[in-house]
């Protein structure tokens, strides 16, 4: 009868097994009580509770359920964060450390990210063709969305090709990036070097700085053609850049060839040429 009672009035059911101590129901398998004796303006009560096997069961849901969450959050952050969806695997696991410094100098900057954010401060990624810049901008944007930092990751050219393609809603657009704590902009000086691309880049580097968020910039200009630019409306943009990022140079081969060549190596063993 008692059995029924809480069956019908509990989720907490009474297994076959469960007995009594002192008027409160125990639980057979851990041995702790199902109920509580409380009093309640002066009337004694024996509401229902968790065992403990119960209690450690509900956590044990709970945190899978959360795990579950942030696992579907990531997904999510990566796929916007992504446009080019093949930068999703460029991650710190996938490096060959070939340029220890730089590798360094990303990891630092992911754990140091909450510093660097209050203090808007990005990196500015310069050298030549293939050294990695790329790939170690990738590298950190995956390691905080993994984090659960939303992070944008595209280049100079979709992006000015995209808004100068717009009829209204441009500075909508530019706006727009700033729901992402950390923006990655591949390829500066890769876009159509003309004055009306060059006002679009500047609105993006100044609504970005606007914002107070930080911004990574990779490009494969000098040190000189970054700090001692010719043309006034450069000269403009490069400041604003130098003034929010931090310059690093990365050196190295050019890993695009070295990578054509093992493939080629490859290819001839299997051709047997």
């Amino acid at each position: 009868m008692i059995v029924d009672e809480i069956e019908k009035n509990t989720s907490i059911k009474a297994e076959d097994g469960d007995y009594y101590v002192d008027g409160l129901l125990y639980c057979h398998k851990c041995r702790t009580p199902k109920q509580a004796k409380i009093e309640v303006f002066g009337k004694i009560r024996t509401p229902f509770c968790l065992c403990k096997c119960e209690a450690e069961k509900r956590d044990r849901e709970e945190a899978e359920r959360e795990k579950e969450e942030k696992a579907k959050r990531i997904r999510e952050l990566r796929r916007m964060g992504f446009p080019d969806s093949e930068l999703q695997n460029w991650t710190f696991e996938h490096d060959d450390l070939k340029n220890e410094k730089i590798s360094k100098i990303a990891h630092n900057y992911v754990e140091n990210f909450r510093k660097m954010y209050k203090q808007s401060k990005g990196l500015l990624l310069y050298g030549t063709v293939g050294t990695g810049k790329t790939f170690i901008s990738a590298c950190i944007a995956n390691e905080l969305i993994n984090r659960g930092f939303p992070c944008l990751v595209t280049n100079f050219s979709r992006l000015t090709n995209t808004i100068s393609g717009m009829w209204q809603g441009k500075q909508a657009y530019i706006d727009g990036l700033d729901d992402f704590s950390l923006l990655v902009i591949d390829d500066l000086a890769s876009e159509r070097d003309t004055e009306y691309m060059g006002e679009i880049v500047q609105s993006i580097i100044d609504a970005r700085y606007r914002s107070g968020q930080p911004l990574i910039v990779t490009t494969n200009l000098t040190a000189e053609q970054i700090k001692h630019p010719t043309e006034v409306r450069k000269q403009r943009i490069y400041s604003r850049l130098l003034e929010m990022c931090i310059p690093v140079e990365v050196t190295g081969q050019d890993r695009r060839k070295e990578k054509l060549k093992d493939d080629y190596s490859e290819l001839k063993k299997i051709l047997d040429l």
